[in-house]
């Protein structure tokens, strides 16, 4: 099979817009992942049972059920209920939700691995406990885990291909409406193929770096 260039510089128009929607949709999935992840990790640290035993059931749900079945209960279920999200907003938030169980794990062990002697330190200066919780722990915490969390934003790319089930037009969305129109899969999916290794593999290098730059 013959590879049509014409039809790459045909496909472009289409494609950068899907980069666009990728792009949207990764910033906002990330920014929900990295809060709510926080927001869980907390809750599950807290003393109340009320609190500490509901979150870490929806959190092992969350994180034990595929990505594509939440997707498709956001988008064709909760209507059923009377609520209705559009298709970006139902992606938003399915990529966010899915991975902030994740990254509550990683909060987690960043909390964990903060030294004793730190908790120790900020009691000897009567802190008050939200006080050592935001000038002490989470700084300290957030630093030790920050390349883990860059690597499911590098998952969450990798991810968003599966929004085209519910209507999203990503970059894999465009390819597949470009082919419907012109019979043409080979060029947008090669296309697409490679702006995910353009991304995706620098950042990994990136992360790396940072890594190593943090356990110094």
């Amino acid at each position: 099979m013959k590879f049509d260039w014409s039809a790459v510089g045909d496909f472009m128009p289409m494609f950068w817009k899907g980069v666009v929607v990728t792009l949207e949709v990764l910033a906002l999935g990330s920014l929900m992942a990295f809060a709510l992840g926080l927001v869980w990790a907390l809750a599950q640290r807290s003393s109340l049972t009320v609190v500490r035993w509901p979150v870490t059931a929806i959190t092992e749900f969350v994180r034990n059920t595929p990505l594509l079945v939440q997707l498709f209960f956001l988008y064709y279920v909760m209507p059923e209920w009377g609520i209705t999200l559009s298709a970006m907003v139902t992606g938003v938030i399915g990529l966010g939700l899915h991975y902030s169980t994740y990254t509550a794990e990683v909060y987690r062990a960043g909390i964990d691995g903060v030294p004793v002697g730190q908790w120790e330190a900020a009691t000897a200066l009567s802190l008050p406990r939200s006080r050592t919780w935001i000038a002490v722990i989470l700084p300290q915490a957030i630093r030790r885990v920050a390349p883990a969390l860059g690597n499911y934003v590098i998952a969450m790319l990798k991810d968003s291909p599966m929004l085209v089930a519910i209507g999203v037009l990503e970059m894999l969305g465009e390819a597949k409406q470009f082919a419907a129109k012109t019979f043409q899969i080979v060029e947008p999916l090669t296309v697409v193929g490679i702006a995910f290794i353009l991304i995706s593999y620098p950042a990994s290098l990136l992360l790396r770096a940072l890594e190593r730059r943090l356990v110094r």
